[in-house]
């Protein structure tokens, strides 16, 4: 199979660094498109929780007592939750629950997968954002609702503490959790290329991820240098989304953030970023 015809050289002459273990792939392809020299540093790894017990016992919680209102955080954690259902033979058993709970996705993926599992979807948020879905169920009354939440892996969404809040009663479920690098040596290299001046972009789409690798940074004794790369312009961060980029505002760093939380729309944003001529017109 032919590689995919080159899109541009904006990214030409351009090393960006990604901090991130799941749809490197993807995004590395994406940017290789527009000329870009790509270096893998994944700073977290995604651990499932295929046989987590925890998980299995608050699925059987919920088929017991069904929720009125389940929100569907990502596409790989509702497939995630359900290959573990399967294994545990409570699919059929969590689909039957499910059947008059309405579902709220936050977003296209999240939808998918929920309408693959066998689920009617009430609402999508547009924009793929836990912001979303906190705006529309504020205008609900939720007190002595019963909602359960399917978290993704770092589970700072926020979704829990506003649901608690107004009363419902939360049923948290996280299908997979972040775990270590599974190279540490590449996220060494990485953050000491950084503070040379070395890498033109880091790319960050989960939270711990962005955490994981500033905290290689500070390990190293990089983290000056990668403030002043950062400050001065030499040095671009771009996160996919407000709560991937927390940790780096934490330290006072800049991030380029795309208008959606999506792995297209920030591949775009760093493109324009390099090159603003290419901002489409179409």
């Amino acid at each position: 199979m032919s590689a995919p015809a080159p899109l541009s050289g904006a990214l030409r002459g351009q090393r960006i660094d990604l901090a991130l273990d799941r749809r490197a792939e993807e995004l590395a392809a994406a940017l290789v498109r527009h000329g870009a020299a790509i270096h893998h540093a994944p700073a977290m790894s995604m651990i499932p929780h295929v046989d987590d017990p925890q998980l299995l016992a608050r699925t059987r919680a919920l088929i017991r007592r069904p929720p009125q209102v389940l929100i569907a955080t990502t596409g790989v954690g509702v497939r995630g939750w359900f290959e573990a259902a399967r294994a545990a033979d409570l699919a059929a058993p969590l689909r039957r629950a499910l059947a008059g709970t309405r579902v709220i996705a936050r977003g296209p993926k999240a939808r998918g997968a929920a309408l693959q599992a066998g689920l009617s979807v009430d609402w999508v948020a547009a924009d793929g954002t836990s912001a979303e879905v906190i705006a529309h169920l504020a205008r609900e009354d939720l007190h002595g609702v019963r909602v359960a939440v399917q978290h993704h892996g770092s589970g700072a969404d926020g979704l829990d503490a506003h649901l608690l809040e107004w009363g419902a009663e939360v049923l948290a479920l996280t299908v997979y959790r972040w775990g270590p690098p599974r190279d540490p040596a590449a996220v060494r290299r990485s953050v000491l290329d950084a503070a040379r001046g070395e890498v033109d972009a880091v790319l960050f789409t989960a939270a711990p991820g962005t955490e994981n690798w500033l905290a290689a940074a500070e390990q190293a004794g990089a983290l000056p240098g990668i403030t002043e790369q950062a400050r001065s312009g030499r040095l671009l961060f771009a996160a996919v989304g407000p709560l991937t980029a927390a940790p780096l505002r934490a330290r006072d760093l800049p991030a380029l953030m795309p208008a959606r939380s999506r792995m297209g729309a920030l591949v775009r944003a760093v493109v324009e970023h390099f090159d603003p001529a290419r901002v489409e017109s179409a």
